[in-house]
C-alpha cells in the first residue's frame, strides 16, 4: 500500500476549512510586500507588469497554503531581498572590489553572484549528505538518520539562497539602468538557477510528503551536474555578466513563459530519477531499503503530471508570444520543434499510464529517456541548433 500519500486539493471546500491564522498572516504579509514592491518599482512597470506581480503573489500564497515550509520560505526570501536592496542603497557599484571596499554583506551574501555561488556550494554539500544517510539507511536498515535531515535542511538553504540570487539579480539589472533591467531569465545562466531552484523545491515537497529523504541522493547528483554546468559556463563564458535584454525579449510574455517552462523540465527531471530508483527495486537492488514500486510509481507520475501541465502552458504561451513577436504561432524553429517532441514524449507517457494502465519498467525507461530528450531541447537546442531561440550559444 502506498502510505502518506491523501489527496490535498486546493480546489476543495476541505482544503480551505484545514486553514488556521498562520496561513491567514502569510496571506496578508505577502499583500503588504506585494504592495511594497509595486509602490517601489511603479516607474518600471505597465499594466501587464501589475497583473502578473499581483497574480504571482496569489500564486505563492497558494503554494504557501498549500506546502506549509513555502510560508516562511517566501517571507525570509523577501526579507533577504529588501535587505540586500537596502544595503546597496541604489549604487550598483557597491559591489564592485574595484571601486572600493564591498560591504560585508554584499561581499559574501547579498549580491547575486555570492548568492548563487552559495547555492552552487550548499547543492553539492547536500549532495554528500544525501549519500552519507543512503550508506546509513543501508547498514543500520532505519529509514530515517541525521546525514538526510542535514541533507533535507542544507536543500532549503540552497533553495533560499537560489531564490533571493534570482531576486537580488533582478534589481541589480536595474540599478545598472532601467532599460537593462528585467527578469531574470534571459540566458543560459540565469534559467539554471531557476531550474536548479525549482527542482528543489519540488523534490523537497515530494520527500516531505512521501518520507523518501533516502532516495534524495538520486535527485541531488542531477542537480550537481546540473550546478557543475552552471559553474563552468560561468567561468569559461563569464555568464554571469547582466546584460541588457535583446529586443525580441523584451516583452512581459518572458515572465510568465519561461518560469513555466521551467517548472515542467523539474518536474521532468525528478520524474527520471524516480525512474532510476524503480529500475533498482524492480530488479531486486535495494528492495528491503528503497521505497516500493507503488510509491515510485506514483511519485514519477505525480511529478511528470505537474510538469506536463506546466510545460504545457508554456508552449501556449510561448506560441502566443511568437504571434505578437514574429507574426506566427509556429514556425518549425529548432527550439518550437523539441519542444514538440518533449510535448509528445510526456503526453503519450500519461495517455498510456492512464489509459492504457501500463506500470512498472516500460515506463521507468521511457521517464529516463524523457529527461534525455528534455535536456537536449533545454540546452543542446541552444548550444548546438541555433535558431531565433538561441539566446545561450557556445
Amino acid at each position: 500500500m502506498i502510505k502518506n500519500t491523501q489527496t490535498h486539493s486546493i480546489l476543495s471546500i476541505g482544503f480551505y476549512r484545514s486553514l488556521g491564522w498562520a496561513d491567514a498572516v502569510f496571506a496578508l504579509l505577502v499583500v503588504v510586500v506585494t504592495a511594497i514592491a509595486q509602490y517601489s518599482f511603479v516607474s518600471v512597470q505597465d499594466g501587464y507588469d501589475t497583473v502578473i506581480l499581483w497574480v504571482s503573489s496569489i500564486g505563492i500564497i497558494g503554494l504557501g497554503w498549500f506546502f506549509k515550509p513555502l510560508r516562511l520560505f517566501f517571507l525570509l526570501s523577501a526579507t533577504a531581498t529588501y535587505w540586500s536592496v537596502w544595503v546597496y542603497h541604489g549604487d550598483i557599484t557597491r559591489a564592485n572590489p574595484a571601486l572600493g571596499k564591498v560591504p560585508f554583506l554584499l561581499k559574501y551574501f547579498l549580491s547575486s553572484q555570492a548568492a548563487i555561488m552559495w547555492l552552487c556550494a550548499l547543492i553539492y554539500i547536500a549532495t554528500l549528505c544525501y549519500l552519507s544517510g543512503l550508506l546509513l539507511v543501508i547498514k543500520n536498515k532505519q529509514p530515517i538518520n541525521h546525514a538526510l535531515k542535514c541533507g533535507r535542511m542544507l536543500c532549503w538553504w540552497a533553495a533560499f539562497m537560489g531564490f533571493i540570487g534570482l531576486l537580488i539579480r533582478w534589481h541589480e539589472s536595474y540599478l545598472i539602468s532601467p532599460d537593462t533591467g528585467h527578469i531574470p531569465v534571459s540566458n543560459l545562466y540565469e534559467v539554471f538557477v531557476l531550474f536548479i531552484v525549482c527542482t528543489l523545491l519540488m523534490y523537497l515537497y515530494y520527500e516531505a510528503k512521501y518520507q523518501v529523504a533516502r532516495i534524495g541522493v538520486f535527485v541531488l547528483i542531477l542537480l550537481s551536474a546540473a550546478v557543475s554546468f552552471l559553474i563552468w559556463y560561468t567561468l569559461y563564458y563569464q555568464a554571469q555578466e547582466i546584460q541588457p535584454l535583446v529586443p525580441a525579449l523584451q516583452s512581459w510574455w518572458l515572465k510568465i513563459h519561461v518560469p513555466s517552462n521551467f517548472v515542467g523540465y523539474g518536474g521532468f527531471s525528478i520524474a527520471a530519477m524516480f525512474g532510476v530508483v524503480q529500475l533498482l527495486v524492480l530488479n531486486g537492488v535495494g528492495i528491503h531499503i528503497l521505497p516500493k514500486s507503488d510509491v515510485l510509481d506514483e511519485l514519477m507520475y505525480k511529478a511528470i503530471s505537474i510538469g506536463f501541465l506546466f510545460f504545457t502552458l508554456a508552449t501556449v504561451f510561448g506560441a502566443l508570444w511568437a504571434e505578437v513577436a514574429w507574426g506566427r504561432y509556429w514556425g518549425w524553429d529548432p527550439k518550437e520543434t523539441w519542444a514538440l517532441i518533449t510535448w509528445l514524449n510526456y503526453a503519450v507517457w500519461l495517455h498510456v499510464r492512464l489509459v492504457k494502465g501500463w506500470r512498472g519498467q516500460v515506463l521507468a525507461i521511457w521517464a529516463i529517456v524523457g529527461l534525455l530528450i528534455t535536456t537536449f531541447a533545454f540546452v543542446g537546442v541552444n548550444l548546438f541548433l541555433g535558431g531565433l531561440h538561441s539566446y545561450g550559444t557556445l
